[in-house]
């Protein structure tokens, strides 16, 4: 299975502070056996881990052109109607998915479109299980601007995760594909989409189980 090279400098800083550890262990006498359990077994676990967390597989979006499909891997935590003041301006369905330590955390288009980076808000830490998080934590957001709908994108950091990153330019919209890696959070998050609630037919509700690129979570209407 494909990882993601983000994964380097984890498995470096993993390395060098357990063979210091390592290193000071051995500087006082500590035997071999007892230094391998207090530094190589947890270190092969943290890099197991990581590279686990940083895996990329392969995602088939459906053929469906007016479908809108999950923007990251995990469970629905929310369906929320609400206007949206700062964007879309308009009435919306909130979509919002919590992703935990064992999910997938590559971020994909939920539409075929436009894709605008529209910034790093800075905010709190609570838990992205909270619904607060939604309105106050740190995030950032994208606008996809589809032929049939818009979708705003939040990528929501949480109390672990401090670290979201939109890999296509910051400078200028780009063309997306329907299920195309759009960026990553690290460690924990919540995927928050924003849709036009006149523009599109909801397909999933609390609780669902979801994977990005792939699961149908609304359709837009003709």
């Amino acid at each position: 299975m494909p990882i993601r090279p983000e994964v380097s400098p984890f498995i470096v800083a993993v390395i060098l502070v357990f063979g210091l550890l390592a290193l000071v262990l051995r500087a006082r006498k500590y035997p071999a056996s007892r230094v391998f359990w207090f530094c190589a077994a947890p270190a092969m676990v943290c890099m197991a881990y990581l590279l686990f967390f940083f895996r990329d597989p392969e995602r088939t979006p459906p053929a469906d052109a007016a479908a809108v499909v999950a923007g990251a891997d995990g469970r629905v935590v929310s369906v929320t109607h609400l206007h949206e003041d700062a964007f879309l301006k308009t009435d919306c369905v909130r979509i919002s998915i919590f992703l935990n330590l064992f999910d997938v955390h590559v971020n994909r288009a939920p539409i075929a479109g436009q894709s605008a980076f529209l910034g790093y808000f800075p905010g709190r830490h609570f838990f992205t299980f909270q619904e607060k998080s939604s309105e106050v934590n740190q995030h950032n957001k994208i606008l996809i601007t589809g032929t049939g709908t818009r979708c705003l994108v939040n990528q929501i950091v949480g109390p672990v995760c401090r670290r979201v990153v939109y890999w296509p330019p910051h400078d200028k919209a780009v063309d997306v594909a329907l299920g195309e890696r759009i960026g990553m959070m690290k460690f924990g998050s919540r995927l928050d989409m924003y849709l036009p609630a006149g523009d599109v037919e909801i397909l999933c509700k609390s609780g669902d189980t979801v994977r990005a690129g792939e699961t149908i979570v609304a359709r837009v209407k003709d």
